[in-house]
């Protein structure tokens, strides 16, 4: 999955302007933006796979003739003119763990006309979904300010920045909503690692009760890592976090192909041993979630609003999942024989063999 870029502007009081783009160059180098889940699904596949592997000065060399379109296609204007800008500097990471796109930093700059009021950003679609804000700085008075990020997801221009006057923050429910947004978005349509896991669980039972008891303790083990994670306190490498994450999808597939009593499939609860696993889990997944928030940074003044709307877009992400694979299936869960020969066994057999390929994918194992 390419992950959105981040756009840091900063705007001095002597008119000067730098920006600090952090995007993957391997995704903008191959044209694989964010309408691709998997970036193996996209005609550039191959390419994509090629540059991830080059050490940082080959990448850097790859780059440089792309430089021109890319400064040419980026726009930043100050009451709508224009500002010309250059590249001062790129960092490129190593390529480390070739299976989590690495983020390369663009440092550009550039000179703003005088008297200017507003400032607007425009990144093109074709080169990803992406957040940008802004910070007024004046270093002879020691102050400055970040203003809120704005999320584009459009090929449009963000709304202007103004320059003279503190950017007002948003509201708390705006800022709910913003980050809820998100939260969705990273279940459904991106998350397709957490939609397969929660179909896995949707699959254990005929019975609704033991569902949601799974759905239950996995968001609550979701919602400490989460919290923990973004606070700093529980951190996990993410070539440790992913390819754990994928052998959870195969573990729960499993777990639903083990032959059970009839008794013990229409119970009104799971065993101890699977809630302890679907909370083991929910653990993992929950520094996923956090890895990828970590990004983007939370408000400073609104911390708590953040990660509370981040949770709900993810509780009504996996509610759409359930809600999707109930209207498909539902009719056949009063025939629980049916159910499970045409359901659960040949689902859960897909789930798992999905999970072990990215499993291995993710150790690379597999290129």
């Amino acid at each position: 999955m390419v992950k959105p870029a981040l756009v840091e502007i900063t705007a001095r009081a002597d008119g000067r302007i730098t920006l600090e783009i952090r995007a993957s160059l391997e995704a903008l180098l191959t044209g694989i933006n964010a309408t691709y889940q998997n970036t193996q699904d996209a005609p550039q596949a191959a390419a994509y796979d090629v540059l991830r592997q080059l050490p940082a000065d080959q990448l850097r060399l790859r780059f440089r003739s792309f430089q021109p379109q890319f400064l040419h296609a980026i726009q930043l204007t100050a009451d709508q003119q224009l500002v010309p800008l250059r590249l001062d500097d790129l960092q490129i990471p190593p390529p480390g763990y070739t299976q989590v796109p690495r983020i390369s930093r663009l440092s550009l700059s550039g000179q703003l006309p005088d008297r200017s009021q507003t400032l607007q950003w425009y990144y093109p679609a074709r080169f990803g979904d992406h957040a940008v804000r802004l910070r007024q700085t004046d270093p002879a008075a020691g102050v400055w300010h970040w203003s809120d990020w704005q999320w584009l997801r459009t090929d449009t221009p963000g709304a202007p920045f103004p320059l003279h006057v503190i950017a007002p923050g948003r509201s708390t429910w705006s800022q709910l909503i913003d980050y809820s947004v998100t939260g969705f978005r990273h279940i459904v349509p991106l998350g397709a690692d957490h939609i397969l896991f929660i179909l896995g669980l949707y699959l254990y039972s005929i019975r609704w009760r033991p569902l949601i008891w799974q759905v239950s303790l996995f968001t609550l083990a979701h919602s400490v890592t989460l919290g923990l994670g973004m606070a700093g306190w529980v951190q996990l490498p993410s070539h440790w976090v992913e390819p754990l994450i994928a052998a959870s999808i195969v573990f729960i597939a499993l777990e639903n192909l083990r032959p059970r009593s009839a008794s013990s499939a229409s119970a009104t609860a799971p065993d101890l041993r699977r809630l302890l696993l679907v909370f083991g889990f929910g653990l993992l997944h929950g520094l996923g979630f956090a890895d990828m928030l970590q990004m983007f940074g939370m408000p400073a003044d609104a911390y708590l609003t953040a990660l509370a709307g981040f949770n709900l877009g993810v509780e009504l992400g996996q509610l759409a999942i359930i809600v999707a694979a109930w209207t498909l299936t539902g009719w056949l869960r009063r025939q629980p024989v049916r159910y499970r020969h045409w359901v659960i066994l040949p689902g859960s057999i897909l789930i798992g063999l999905t999970g072990l390929y990215w499993t291995l994918q993710r150790l690379t194992l597999l290129n």
